[in-house]
């Protein structure tokens, strides 16, 4: 059999080193580790096409890391749980949730050998990894937004996603698309024209995903229409998506205000990568993973500073400009880690500014302490306006200061509300 890499992870370094000579005799190349920590880190560098994962390890156990990488998208190769007799339970349990099989410690040499062979027959049929909707984090924002999508997928109306371009609309169309049924993502609008029907026979029990509203014509409007008159039929879910909220689609001069009083009887708003920043750090972690497995690119592991700086970043662009960044880092860093200084040379070519809390303040503090002060509460308070578009009951949340108390203080300093 062709040789592939084996990622073992176990705590004992007894079993690591019985079950490495054992997997290196037979050809394969065996990347170990003693934790979960290191192996999150091995998993991303090494990219096994295997994982021997036992079940108790001191810092987490493998059960929550099968569900982590499950969750990430980054279940893309077999793993199979190792067992004390008393857990045995457990690693049956693991199959449920994505585990190719387990072993009983000890374990047999045969019955290793055969697990492992049929795993690595097994993998050849194991989706790529991509980026889903797990993958975009777990904020408050996001988990709403993962409710509100489970309470629609109970249904089959129709459904209007409205998000930013670039964004994570598409994504959300996906979660509620079910495994081994038709996903049609429409790219030729004229087929609404000119074969309707011949649509929904191609995407019967699955999903039409049709990726912005408002491009189509008067003549493809009246084809969406007969879809969605005609998609209980074949057991099809319409799915629209627009940059648009509802007034703007209700002024749209070109658009069919029936069609949009349809669609917006199930309708949802997508947030945008800057409504759940806490969750950058980890999405970016995430793509980075799909990105190295899915195009061949080096991963790279990014510091805590360096995400930092992408967490603080106003992303105008959403998830496609996030990723964007992202791959460029990954291609053109020159150190094994990606650092701040990275980040501020991408972002200044991406963005053409960079704000990050990480960087040195641009105060001088050469100065009086008094003047130093004012500067930094005018830096900061500039700083935050920009963020929430000078909402004011939001930058006084964020302060800690009473409205009047707010006003006063941004006169005092020079600040411009109106920014």
């Amino acid at each position: 059999m062709t040789s592939r890499n084996i990622l073992i992870v176990d705590d004992e370094v007894g079993i690591r080193e019985l079950l490495s000579d054992i997997l290196q005799d037979e050809g394969h190349r065996v990347i170990t580790a003693e934790s979960a920590e290191v192996a999150r880190e091995a998993r991303l560098s090494a990219r096994p096409d295997l994982v021997l994962l036992d079940i108790w390890m001191p810092d987490c156990d493998g059960i929550s890391l099968l569900k982590e990488w499950g969750n990430a998208g980054l279940l893309n190769m077999p793993v199979v749980m190792m067992s004390g007799h008393g857990t045995i339970d457990t690693a049956v349990e693991a199959t449920k949730i994505g585990a190719f099989d387990f072993l009983e410690k000890p374990i047999a040499l045969q019955k290793l050998l055969k697990t492992v062979n049929e795993a690595l027959l097994h993998a050849e049929n194991l989706p790529k990894t991509e980026m889903n909707l797990a993958s975009l984090g777990k904020s408050q924002v996001i988990n709403e937004l993962k409710q509100r999508l489970e309470q629609i997928s109970r249904s089959s109306t129709p459904l209007l996603l409205m998000g930013n371009k670039g964004g994570s609309v598409e994504l959300c169309g996906h979660f509620l698309h079910e495994a081994g049924t038709p996903w049609l993502s429409l790219k030729d609008n004229e087929k609404l024209k000119t074969a309707p029907l011949a649509l929904l026979e191609k995407a019967r029990e699955g999903i039409i995903f049709i990726e912005e509203l408002t491009a189509l014509s008067v003549a493809e409007q009246k084809g969406l229409s007969l879809l969605l008159s005609n998609a209980s039929k074949y057991d099809v879910r319409i799915i629209c998506a627009t940059i648009y909220s509802l007034p703007q689609l209700a002024e749209h001069a070109e658009l069919e205000q029936s069609l949009v009083q349809l669609l917006a009887n199930t309708h949802l708003k997508v947030p945008g990568l800057n409504d759940h920043r806490e969750d950058i750090p980890e999405l970016v972690l995430a793509m980075a993973a799909v990105l190295a497995e899915s195009s061949g690119i080096t991963y790279k592991h990014f510091d805590v500073a360096a995400l930092n700086a992408l967490r603080n970043t106003e992303w105008t662009g959403d998830l496609k400009q996030l990723e964007a960044v992202v791959q460029n880092l990954m291609l053109t860093s020159l150190g094994e880690k990606i650092t701040l200084e990275d980040v501020v040379r991408m972002l200044e070519q991406f963005i053409g500014a960079v704000e990050s809390t990480d960087q040195v303040l641009p105060i001088d503090l050469v100065q009086p302490l008094r003047s130093a002060r004012d500067e930094f509460e005018r830096y900061y308070f500039k700083h935050h306006m920009k963020l929430i578009n000078n909402n004011m009951s939001k930058l006084a949340e964020i302060s800690g200061l009473e409205r009047t108390h707010l006003y006063r203080k941004l006169k005092q300093l020079g600040v411009s509300i109106k920014g």
